[in-house]
């Protein structure tokens, strides 16, 4: 009789962490997807306020960007530099920002979104609406005031 009742208990036992272990992995992954979620919120508005030095925070030093099929930028410097030429031009507002997905695995998050970016001439003129589709690569990075940075970035703009 006590054989039986122990293998019962460590049968209830082996359930109980059976159905316990993937919570905790749940609980995990869904306080880094918020982390990776209020990130993007931080480079939004530093993209709205046009803070170089904050959006550069945000940024790994090897960070490299396709911003396009012909524009590619290698480290944080050429990053910085071709943004700062877009910021003394136009003021950028997220006008829409559509996670798809979050992929967390261990120290790396990737992150796939719809987005549309209005521009605005600061020498006036039309504004502009641009379009498309990121894949942001983010690593955790404590040099970051969110400690996640971008390091790789790869854009699809809309076709239609």
């Amino acid at each position: 009789m006590k054989k039986r009742n122990a293998i019962l208990y460590i049968r209830i036992l082996a359930l109980f962490f059976v159905v316990l272990i993937p919570l905790g992995a749940y609980s995990q992954n869904k306080d880094i997807k918020n982390e990776i979620l209020k990130n993007g919120e931080t480079i939004r508005k530093a993209f709205s306020d046009g803070d170089i030095d904050r959006i550069k925070s945000l940024h790994h030093p090897e960070v490299i960007k396709a911003l396009g099929y012909n524009d590619l930028k290698i480290g944080r410097d050429e990053v910085m530099a071709g943004l700062k030429e877009t910021l003394k031009n136009f003021t950028l507002e997220f006008i829409k920002n559509d996670v798809e997905s979050i992929l967390i695995e261990g120290n790396v998050a990737i992150e796939q979104t719809k987005f549309s970016i209005k521009g605005t001439p600061k020498s006036g003129g039309d504004p502009f609406v641009f379009s498309g589709r990121t894949m942001v690569t983010y690593i955790r990075y404590d040099e970051s005031p969110t400690g996640w940075a971008t390091i790789r970035e790869l854009i699809q703009p809309a076709t239609e």
